[in-house]
């Protein structure tokens, strides 16, 4: 716990610094960066040994491309031609293995790869997407703030209120309690973000969406770490890695983000807080 903690003071305040301060591409490198060995996480904790170097290149370059082409304008052409290498890539290495007597490379393999290489790269571009927009820096904020601090409700809300556990055998000990915590203090959270922004941008905010934003980026963010946890439980993985000193890997840290960033953008696409 403590290393935990002594990693996050550390990195917390940079992340923060390069999301805030620094223009769109340095905190899209980042975002490349987590994409990338997110992506090779995955299949390490999930292939069985079985995903090739080739495949692992492909999907891990994807996995760079996809959030880099989104900060220049390019997201959709450039998510449709790495999807199709990717694909083709993978493809072309079971067949090859196939040919040579090989089965242990099948079309699960295939899947894997794709969603390392493209699925989660799409997510986390989310992250890219909000910082270009107008009031950027305010938007990539709410969308990772509203993840930390509905895994923050879910976790007190569960020690202290937690009586129904068991509600789904992929995380039994997390409670209906905790689960109501999360949504509950991400959309308290949203509001109380909504009105510190207004006071220092002097912008009218839409509290409605500012609530919306916090409904739905909990339940984005809950069902994200439910779903990364249910692949681990799958693999018997219990961390994607330990890149991270007190947290484990990249994935582990980001899982929720995966599902939360896109939910806050297409709620802002279809009615903007700002």
């Amino acid at each position: 716990m403590a290393k935990r903690i002594v990693v996050s003071i550390v990195f917390v305040p940079i992340l923060l610094f390069v999301m805030l301060c620094l223009p769109p591409i340095a905190w899209t490198a980042v975002v490349c960066f987590i994409s990338m060995v997110a992506a090779f996480e995955l299949m390490r904790a999930t292939g069985g040994g079985n995903i090739t170097a080739l495949m692992q290149g492909a999907a891990i370059l994807s996995a760079g491309i996809i959030p880099l082409s989104c900060c220049y304008g390019y997201g959709q052409h450039a998510t449709a031609v790495c999807g199709f290498v990717v694909m083709a890539v993978s493809f072309g290495c079971a067949i090859h293995a196939y040919d040579e007597g090989d089965v242990s490379l099948g079309f699960s393999h295939v899947l894997m790869t794709l969603f390392a290489g493209v699925m989660i790269p799409l997510g986390l571009s989310a992250l890219v997407v909000l910082k270009c927009r107008e009031y950027g820096e305010y938007l990539v904020l709410l969308a990772v703030l509203l993840a930390f601090a509905t895994d923050a409700g879910a976790y007190f809300a569960g020690v202290f209120l937690g009586r129904h556990r068991g509600i789904t055998r992929v995380s039994p000990n997390k409670s209906l309690e905790g689960y109501i915590g999360g949504f509950v203090c991400g959309t308290v959270f949203a509001i109380g973000y909504g009105m510190a922004a207004s006071a220092i941008s002097h912008a009218s905010v839409s509290y409605l969406s500012m609530a919306l934003c916090g409904l739905l980026g909990a339940g984005a963010t809950e069902l994200g770490d439910l779903s990364f946890s249910f692949i681990k439980r799958q693999y018997g993985v219990k961390d994607y890695g330990d890149l991270i000193p007190g947290h484990g890997g990249m994935l582990d840290r980001f899982d929720s983000m995966i599902f939360c960033a896109p939910a806050v953008l297409f709620l802002l696409w279809c009615l903007p807080a700002f």
